[in-house]
């Protein structure tokens, strides 16, 4: 088995995450890789064209993303405490494309995620981020389920 050098984890902040985070992070301190952390802000709606009474989309998406760096500084501090071979990246767009398209940029070796298990008619109106992520990755992907309670 090759070594893991890069290690991309994906991170909505959800419970999810959290329990993935714990694979992607031993993984990583085991094999000393590189831990890539990545949270994609969905593209927002666009409203521009409607009148919205006292909202700057600029502002709003600032904000967005000044908040999405204060949780993901929060919970680098939480979980991670005597690790500095990571990095963090706030991006904008849409998330499966977005967590490919840095995993390739990355030549990443392994990607980690969380998944929620949605089926039936969520999964066919929301489908599903880690499922589009594990069709379409050029490197192996790790998806991890909440355990059932």
């Amino acid at each position: 088995m090759k070594p893991f050098e890069k290690i991309l984890f994906a991170n909505d902040f959800s419970e999810n995450s959290e329990h993935a985070f714990d694979f992607a992070y031993t993984l990583a301190r085991n094999f000393n890789a590189r831990l890539l952390m990545i949270h994609v802000i969905n593209e927002p709606v666009d409203l521009r064209g409607f009148y919205v009474p006292h909202i700057s989309f600029e502002k709003l998406e600032k904000e967005i993303e000044e908040g999405a760096e204060k949780m993901m500084d929060k919970f680098c501090r939480s979980r991670i405490q005597d690790y500095s071979n990571y990095e963090t990246y706030i991006v904008s767009g849409i998330p499966y494309e977005e967590i490919l398209k840095k995993a390739d940029d990355e030549q990443v070796s392994l990607i980690v995620l969380g998944t929620q298990g949605r089926s039936g008619i969520d999964h066919f109106l929301f489908g599903s981020t880690a499922e589009r992520v594990v069709r379409r990755a050029k490197c192996p992907v790790m998806t991890v389920r909440l355990p059932e309670e």
